[in-house]
């Protein structure tokens, strides 16, 4: 009898192997399937875009407004500058801020490619080189009750800030090197996580504010402020008045940020950044009469008022002017 081409065995065994086939593939669809359901769903949603990127190298003197920057861990950097990298110190290494000198708000910072770059009325230009050699000090800074190394910056450096605040007892200048240990913002305000870390800021890498909050305050105000007074890292456009106080999840460019608090303000928001003035008034008692924290947050803000908003950076890239800002919902 002839032989047909399949005979039953050869035809039984590939059924088998068709069927335990078909069975590996609805078990690795149907885990899929369960990974996706269980993944949360996200809504992506622009409310704004980057009108400003300010970034301030010396803790309390004027910010280098930017057409782009890197978004790191410790904030903002800029070519060889980043965020809040160099403090002014008295000789016992407590920080010197405008809340003490309010003057610094009027010096200017600008960088090449080896130096950061003082300017001020009167003074000459003050050059500080990125590179300090190591046989320079380094010296344990105290930080809203923290200690923070910074390697002094030496005597010329010195020389120039107490002449120019016209000091009795000698200034310093620091810079943090990025071999030292940072601050832990946690150990400033608890609301941090134990990761988010930083150089001299009081204590988050990146403080937000939209422009519409700003003009809102103005509206309050007989003598208008300014951005300026509030020293914001990133300036959103385009929103509705305190929209940044929802914003609990934010993509900009290539960079995801999550919300940890608002900012309580203050005294240091009555120091006019055109004059170097210090009011010890206005905005501050304004945003006090309209912008004070909910009775269950008492014990975070006690008196200060909330404006603008602080960030902690989950994933680092560029961000730019012009960037749309998302809220990411889930």
């Amino acid at each position: 009898m002839q032989r047909h081409l399949f005979d039953s065995g050869a035809l039984g065994g590939k059924n088998v192997l068709f069927a335990i086939g078909v069975g590996v593939g609805v078990i690795g669809v149907g885990v899929l399937l369960n990974r996706l359901v269980g993944r949360k769903r996200s809504r992506v949603v622009q409310v704004g875009t980057v009108s400003q990127v300010l970034v301030y190298p010396v803790k309390s003197c004027k910010g280098m407004a930017v057409s782009k920057a890197a978004c790191l861990e410790m904030g903002l950097k800029y070519g060889e500058t980043r965020d809040r990298q160099w403090l002014v110190i008295q000789e016992d290494g407590h920080m010197v801020t405008a809340r003490q000198i309010p003057q610094l708000v009027l010096v200017s910072v600008s960088a090449d490619d080896t130096c950061l770059c003082l300017n001020a009325q009167g003074m000459e230009e003050l050059r500080v080189p990125f590179r300090l050699p190591s046989s320079l000090l380094v010296k344990t800074c105290r930080v809203w009750g923290c200690d923070i190394q910074g390697r002094d910056c030496g005597d010329e450096p010195s020389q120039w800030l107490t002449r120019y605040a016209n000091s009795e007892t000698r200034l310093h200048l620091v810079q943090f090197e990025l071999s030292m240990k940072p601050r832990s913002s946690k150990d400033t305000e608890k609301l941090f996580s134990p990761k988010d870390k930083v150089m001299y800021p009081d204590c988050s890498p990146i403080l937000l504010l939209s422009e519409a909050s700003v003009e809102d305050l103005n509206g309050r105000l007989e003598k208008k402020a300014s951005v300026a007074n509030f020293r914001p890292n990133i300036v959103v456009a385009g929103c509705e008045p305190f929209a940044e106080d929802s914003w609990d999840e934010l993509q900009i460019g290539s960079i995801r940020l999550h919300r940890v608090m608002s900012c309580g303000r203050c005294i240091m928001t009555t120091v006019d950044p055109e004059t170097g003035i210090i009011d010890r008034k206005q905005p501050l008692e304004t945003l006090k009469s309209y912008r004070q924290c909910d009775p269950a947050e008492q014990q975070i803000y006690k008196t200060s008022p909330k404006f603008g908003q602080y960030y902690s950076v989950d994933t680092t890239g560029v961000l730019q002017v012009g960037d749309p800002v998302y809220m990411i919902t889930y």
